[in-house]
């Protein structure tokens, strides 16, 4: 899978699957860690997600002009090595502001290391592979995670404090050990100094990106809608057994590791992404379709309906994730993917906040027409989608235009 790539890039895989087995074996151990062994409650966890949501997605494309300006191998190492600080604080939590303050750093670090890491990518990786290099990464991530997961099933089973402890060090290891990876044995890719760059503000002055990011932030709303809504949904709604719930995620997770690199193909260029935006809105708005069939269905024909949708729904997301990465490479300007890449994040990050209280308010409550309005969010953000890339294009050639009179 890796063998054609080059060496900086196969570095960059091993590196991502270090760091995301730890984030798998914190991803199903964090809740309980801070609510069994840090005495804080579940209200106050979800508080705490809350304000690092915001705060990561305020500073998500400043930090990435911060990469820019530094190096992004520079920039995502001391991002890397700040989360490794922020994880070995947590196990010092007692109160709910110090946990608070871990966290709104902890989203900081996240989003500095996100365009950062974008930054690299399309520093290390011949621009034809941009794309298949992030379809790899993804592998890797899923691979990590589900072992991180795994190994997060002797914590759970012991449930002591300082087995928990030693599972948030653990995974602080893991970020040193990757920033290590990145310092160490890969080429550094040159800053671009802020005479001769973008302004710092470029990506925010972006109109039609802008409007990309906000498209691609709706249907990012696929990730809420595999992980909480449709759990939900077939535990209250539907009649089919709970245990279709574990096998739908792992469904998920199998589908994104056997088929994601085959389904990023294409997607290199802007109109093969563009494409891969609309169709990934059209499945996720089928997928939304069959869920709404559930609601008047019984038995093995909701099992088998299930499984359709999960599988109309991961295709969708892999197209999402592939477009998405696609359009945000070939618009960054030169001298400006680190801001770009960040201000790209905050399409995952606001479609990560905002889906939950969405499809939890409207598709579970209303049932079939909950699920067709949501259905319509995501078709009407697909089919949006390539009209925001034809406007960049003619906004590009206005600002130079305007730029050359001025000369």
């Amino acid at each position: 899978m890796t063998a054609s790539l080059p060496p900086a890039v196969r570095r960059l895989v091993f590196a991502t699957l270090v760091n995301t087995l730890g984030n798998g074996l914190y991803f199903a151990i964090g809740a309980l860690y801070l609510t069994r062994m840090a005495g804080l409650s579940v209200g106050q966890v979800g508080v705490g997600l809350t304000v690092a949501g915001l705060v990561g997605l305020v500073t998500s494309t400043p930090l990435g002009t911060v990469a820019d300006r530094l190096g992004p191998n520079r920039a995502y190492v001391g991002f890397l090595l700040l989360q490794a600080i922020t994880m070995a604080a947590l196990t010092q939590v007692r109160s709910f502001p110090l946990y608070v303050g871990i966290a709104a750093v902890t989203a900081v670090a996240d989003s500095g290391q996100r365009g950062a890491k974008g930054a690299l990518i399309a520093g290390v990786a011949p621009a034809d592979q941009r794309v298949r290099t992030r379809a790899i990464l993804r592998v890797a991530t899923n691979v990590g995670m589900a072992v991180g997961m795994g190994l997060a099933g002797i914590v759970l089973a012991v449930d002591r404090r300082d087995v928990y402890v030693i599972a948030l060090l653990a995974n602080a290891a893991t970020y040193l050990v990757t920033a290590g990876l990145v310092r160490f044995g890969m080429p550094e890719v040159e800053p671009v100094p802020a005479a001769t760059g973008p302004s710092a503000l470029a990506a925010l002055r972006d109109r039609p990106f802008l409007a990309f990011v906000a498209l691609d932030g709706v249907l990012s709303m696929h990730a809420a809608m595999a992980q909480v809504a449709i759990p939900l949904w077939v535990a209250t709604a539907t009649d089919a057994p709970r245990w279709l719930i574990a096998v739908l995620l792992v469904l998920n997770s199998v589908a994104v590791v056997l088929l994601q690199i085959r389904v990023a193909r294409g997607t290199e260029n802007l109109a093969g992404a563009a494409r891969a935006g609309r169709r990934a809105g059209l499945l996720l708005a089928a997928a939304c379709a069959v869920l709404a069939l559930t609601d008047v269905t019984s038995g093995a024909v909701t099992i088998a309906l299930l499984l359709v949708a999960a599988l109309v729904h991961v295709i969708g997301e892999m197209l999402q994730s592939a477009g998405g990465w696609g359009i945000s490479f070939e618009l960054a300007p030169p001298g400006a993917q680190g801001q770009y890449q960040g201000a790209y994040a905050m399409s995952r990050q606001s479609g990560d906040m905002i889906a939950p209280l969405l499809l939890t308010t409207l598709a579970i409550p209303l049932g079939y027409p909950g699920w067709l309005l949501t259905a319509l969010l995501f078709l009407t953000a697909g089919t949006l989608i390539p009209l925001a890339v034809r406007r960049h294009r003619t906004w590009t050639e206005s600002s130079s235009k305007r730029l050359e009179e001025v000369a």
